[in-house]
């Protein structure tokens, strides 16, 4: 009887692998993941979780079974049937594609790969990145693609903090470089996931994937701009989002906050773009998207600053900042939009703390900022509280109780009372 796949090894052990990784284990499949972060490797050596997603008790389960083991030694490859890439596609200090962390993994592969192996990048890109530069660099061990080896794209679709899905419940898109590239990746995936979606090429994969994520871009900033123009025209743009979601058809609500940051909706687009202009193309709804997402930094500062006005200047001003990860419940600041609306408040003069039970510290600005206890008197203190994520531990009624005035840029607070006055934003209340 064919048993198939059995040994698979994850390159990257992050948001993505980590999750991919002890799914895998679960499911039976014994799992090398390889990680070069030591802290990492350490961490999961003791059975502890750096994320949030993946209890203590999944970890230590997997482990004792034998099934899974992190490793920082990229020889181990040589021992497994399948190899899955889940490692970042970030943005240069340009705003262009940084493929550093693919290649240098297709190089590692390459200088092990064996024949029969598959090998699948979950890594969000540009479409035709698979074929364009990771399969010549796997070609140069000296093996075909569709003959010796198989190689695959199918894009991660995990939402960090998100637990009404679980990871083998979401569909999964794939394709390979060939047909029997793809035939070998859905018989490996057709196991793992209870639905995979084959499509005709990679290209076609990659572009699925960015495309969901261009479509919440621009509507993001879109919905944005619109709290924008209804604080100055007063009006409530919480309300009109209610009333529009009525109609049963043709409408899909988005809602507004301080700016939109993460690992894939603020970077993805930007990859798109990139490879338009490799054609002399160009995605007017991406540059205006992605400006948009700037200017609600500024936005959010001067929008304080004007609510501030018959308080204090904002320079001479305390301020809070309530959570500072890119959403709710996570411990990730990546792309935060709260970071440069700190940095802007600190550049402005004003003296700014942060509360965020996920975050004990950062670093902004070569300065390092330790998260301040959330105490009656710091409330007190304030001449401000932003609040710009909201944690499902928010202390909602303690924050009316004793600030004295609060920013509310998620509508986190709405229809509760207490001494506090507080701004929506998008509410249109001047």
């Amino acid at each position: 009887m064919h048993i198939g796949i059995t040994r698979v090894g994850v390159i990257g052990l992050g948001y993505v692998g980590l999750p991919l990784a002890v799914m895998l284990a679960e499911k039976g499949f014994e799992v090398t993941g390889i990680d070069l972060d030591r802290r990492k490797l350490a961490s999961l050596e003791k059975g502890i979780s750096y994320i949030k997603d993946i209890s203590d008790v999944r970890i230590k389960e997997i482990a004792s079974a034998n099934k899974f083991k992190g490793v920082a030694d990229y020889d181990a490859l040589k021992q497994v049937e399948a190899i899955v890439i889940c490692v970042p596609t970030p943005l240069t200090e340009s705003g262009t594609p940084d493929l550093g962390y693919v290649q240098d993994a297709g190089e590692q592969i390459k200088r092990r790969l064996q024949k029969d192996q598959v090998v699948v990048l979950e890594s969000t890109t540009y479409p035709g990145t698979t074929r364009e530069v990771l399969l010549p660099i796997l070609e140069q061990s000296g093996l075909k693609a569709g003959i010796d080896f198989y190689l695959a794209y199918s894009p991660e679709r995990i939402d960090p903090g998100n637990r009404s899905h679980a990871v083998d419940e979401i569909p999964k898109i794939l394709s390979g470089v060939t047909e029997v590239c793809k035939e070998k990746a859905f018989e490996l995936y057709s196991r793992i996931y209870q639905k995979v979606v084959p499509v005709s090429s990679t290209e076609v994969a990659e572009m699925a994937k960015i495309l969901e994520n261009s479509y919440r871009f621009i509507n993001i900033s879109f919905i944005n701009e619109l709290a924008i123009l209804c604080d100055y025209l007063h009006l409530d743009l919480w309300e009109a989002i209610q009333a529009a979601s009525t109609k049963p058809y043709g409408f899909h609500a988005f809602y507004p906050g301080p700016g939109i940051g993460g690992h894939c909706i603020p970077v993805d687009p930007l990859y798109l773009q990139w490879k338009a202009k490799q054609s002399d193309l160009n995605s007017k709804f991406i540059e205006l998207a992605d400006q948009m997402n700037h200017d609600m930094v500024n936005y959010i500062v001067d929008r304080t600053e004007q609510l501030l006005r018959f308080v204090k200047p904002l320079k001479l001003a305390r301020i809070i900042v309530y959570g500072i990860t890119y959403k709710s419940d996570i411990a990730d600041t990546r792309d935060s939009a709260a970071i440069p609306i700190i940095r802007k408040l600190k550049k402005a003069g004003a003296d700014v703390v942060y509360h965020d039970p996920y975050i004990p510290s950062i670093t902004i600005e070569h300065e390092s900022i330790s998260s301040v206890p959330l105490t009656d008197q710091e409330l007190a203190s304030a001449d401000v509280l932003i609040l710009l994520t909201n944690h499902s531990d928010l202390p909602a009624q303690r924050i009316l109780d004793h600030a004295s005035l609060v920013f509310d840029t998620r509508h986190a607070l709405y229809g509760q009372q207490g001494k506090a006055k507080v701004y929506q934003l998008g509410e249109g209340k001047p």
